[in-house]
């Protein structure tokens, strides 16, 4: 059976302020505008739609694992381990809340960042198979 399903779409991102979340967005992320209102911001980035939503205050895009930690809900990913240290450091130099580049026992390299709303996200020095063979 062949699957339904082609790729991701949109991801929904609780935010406290879209206009201001937006903003960080474009400038860490490199994300661009499409759309913008009182009650959410559209992104596009990472060969998807992002909508960030306005959310209340402590609501995060993220969950507790069975051992009570943070979770992640999205990795993203670059292209190689050179790329990951330099989009850590690039982080690391405008502020941003970063983990530490580490080995999770499997291919590639990580690091987690968070956003302005405390939304953990997860980068991985690997491109998956068939995106990297886009790029080629």
């Amino acid at each position: 059976m062949s699957s339904f399903i082609k790729r991701v779409g949109t991801t929904y991102i609780p935010v406290v302020n879209p206009e201001k979340s937006s903003l960080w967005y474009q400038e860490m992320l490199g994300a661009v505008e499409n759309f913008r209102n009182m009650d959410k911001a559209i992104l596009e980035f990472a060969d998807q739609s992002f909508f960030l939503v306005k959310a209340k205050k402590g609501e995060r895009f993220c969950f507790l694992d069975i051992y009570e930690q943070e979770h992640f809900t999205m990795t993203f990913e670059v292209n190689g381990i050179d790329r990951l240290i330099e989009f850590n450091s690039f982080l690391q130099e405008k502020g941003v809340r970063v983990g530490k580049i580490e080995n999770r026992g499997h291919p590639g390299t990580n690091f987690v960042f968070y956003d302005l709303d405390g939304n953990m996200f997860d980068v991985w020095s690997e491109l998956s198979p068939t995106f990297k063979d886009r790029l080629d």
